[in-house]
């Protein structure tokens, strides 16, 4: 009896040890299922298992972006594979992200295939928020490029390079030019001569290899779609490319490497007692590579990505920035004319224009602009929240990716006058006066319908440089050239395939001498 009533006690405890097991799963349950309805996230297009949204994107990815957010509003949420990311699509919200939560949004990510990248986790441009990313901005600031005047001499001396090409073609009747070729070599060289002056040579193959190198990376990187980069193929190199960015940027590796050698063998040789003022970039990198008490102790690694970030993005943005400004004077040429008559007035027939003629030229200035503006360097921007926050009264989770749709932004109709025309005039005070005293509109950095370099504490850190470039090379091939096109009269002015917002047929031209400066 004893026995059965301690079976039976047994049991008892047993059914009420289930019954509170299961009342307090339910309450966990019902806790937990009640926080994610508490959140308001953006609107969201309906996913597919696995692959999310990857199915609604395609190359041109500015554009089909900007289909979805027609219909789930400026600021919407997708999800490409395993990726979650906002997208922002309106002025008002970039300026929550870029400015009012700046810090919350001050990381960014790799966007390209960083799986077969050997630097991965080692970049500034690319980079998380934290101390190297600040040290870095620092050492840009006060050292690496500070005072960019002082490399004027070397811009000059390159854009004259381009215009004697140029002259030598115009030579040659029914001789053309490939423009974007001709660009991509102007910036390489600029950049390389800016970064590593001491070993840039006239003569020598430095510079045309680093632009090989360059172009090859960004070739191969282009051939890989959403997928491969966001979603379930991400993994998997189905085409073999993941093979072939890998070994292409082990090339630039073993090159960069000999340069570094060389650097530091010149170094024993002839001691490290030069002023700042006579260092090159890379003289300035080693040193504090070298320094045990720097605040960051910096790799080799980073150098060489540093290095690698800079060059692609001269390639890549600046040069196609100076086709675009090209294609739309050639096919504007009333704006042209009128360009070339600013130029006349303020610097006259007898002298080549110069940097420090550009203050002068309201109109040019306000051509680069406007170029920006229709073709951004890039149209999308990249951030990544560092924490929970609220944007526009929706809820963001911590490792968010953020893409901030420039290329939208800067074409909102409820933003911009005659959005898709090229209107360099909107950019001065008073608008289509023939008088050449009008003043620039600046809206650097305060205007967020204007972020063709981003904005923040993330913005494109050679924004000074990229102007300064554009600037002057538009208004030399403007003062020394009329230009035609090669089968036909207008530039097609089609975007390309891929995220870079670059052209999509080559800018083949003839130039025609109108003014020799030499």
């Amino acid at each position: 009896m004893n026995s059965y009533n301690s079976l039976l006690s047994m049991i008892n405890i047993s059914l009420i040890s289930l019954l509170l097991i299961i009342v307090l799963w339910l309450i966990i349950k019902t806790f937990t299922k009640s926080q994610p309805n508490q959140l308001r996230f953006p609107p969201s297009p309906p996913a597919l298992p696995i692959i999310g949204h990857l199915h609604l994107l395609s190359s041109g990815l500015p554009k089909s972006l900007q289909t979805l957010a027609c219909r789930y509003g400026p600021l919407m949420q997708i999800r490409m594979g395993a990726s979650t990311c906002i997208v922002v699509s309106n002025a008002n919200i970039a300026k929550y992200i870029l400015k009012t939560h700046e810090i919350d949004f001050a990381s960014r990510y790799e966007s390209g295939p960083s799986q077969y990248n050997i630097y991965s986790g080692s970049g500034f441009i690319t980079g998380p928020y934290g101390a190297y990313w600040r040290f870095m901005k620092k050492l840009c600031a006060t050292k690496l490029f500070a005072q960019l005047r002082r490399f004027q001499h070397i811009r000059e001396k390159e854009i004259e390079k381009l215009l004697k090409f140029l002259l030598m073609r115009s030579s040659r009747e029914e001789e053309t030019c490939d423009l974007g070729k001709e660009f991509a070599t102007l910036t390489n060289n600029l950049t390389f001569r800016m970064a590593m002056g001491k070993k840039f040579s006239e003569n020598g193959d430095e510079a045309v290899q680093m632009r090989r190198l360059a172009v090859e990376i960004m070739a191969i990187a282009a051939k890989f779609g959403v997928s491969e980069v966001f979603g379930f193929l991400k993994n998997v190199d189905l085409f073999g490319n993941g093979k072939k960015l890998r070994e292409t940027i082990c090339k630039y590796d073993e090159f960069v490497e000999q340069i570094i050698k060389d650097y530091e063998e010149n170094d024993q040789i002839n001691g490290r007692e030069n002023d700042d003022e006579d260092k090159d970039p890379m003289e300035i990198l080693l040193e504090t590579y070298r320094d045990t008490n720097s605040e960051v102790k910096i790799t080799r690694n980073q150098i060489k990505y540093f290095l690698m970030e800079i060059f692609l993005a001269s390639v890549d943005s600046t040069s196609a920035a100076l086709q675009w400004a090209m294609a739309e004077l050639i096919n504007h040429p009333q704006i042209f004319k009128k360009l070339r008559e600013e130029i006349n007035s303020v610097v006259g027939l007898t002298r080549l224009v110069k940097e420090s003629d550009v203050p002068n030229l309201p109109y040019l200035r306000a051509i680069i602009k406007e170029t920006l503006r229709l073709h951004p360097p890039n149209p999308i921007i990249h951030r990544e929240c560092i924490r929970d926050c609220k944007i526009n009264g929706f809820d963001v989770k911590a490792k968010t990716k953020t893409l901030i749709n420039a290329h939208v932004i800067m074409r909102d109709p409820d933003a911009w006058d005659q959005p898709d025309e090229f209107l360099p005039e909107r950019f001065l005070v008073n608008n289509f006066s023939e008088d050449f005293g009008q003043t620039l509109i600046e809206m650097r950095g305060q205007d967020f319908r204007y972020i063709p370099f981003g904005g923040g504490r993330r913005g494109c850190s050679g924004v000074t440089h990229a102007y300064l470039v554009m600037e002057a090379t538009i208004g030399a091939l403007v003062q020394c050239f009329d230009w035609k096109i090669k089968g036909g009269e207008k530039v097609d002015i089609d975007v390309g395939s891929g995220y870079s917002g670059a052209m999509a047929v080559p800018l083949i031209c003839y130039p025609v001498t109108h003014f020799d400066p030499f």
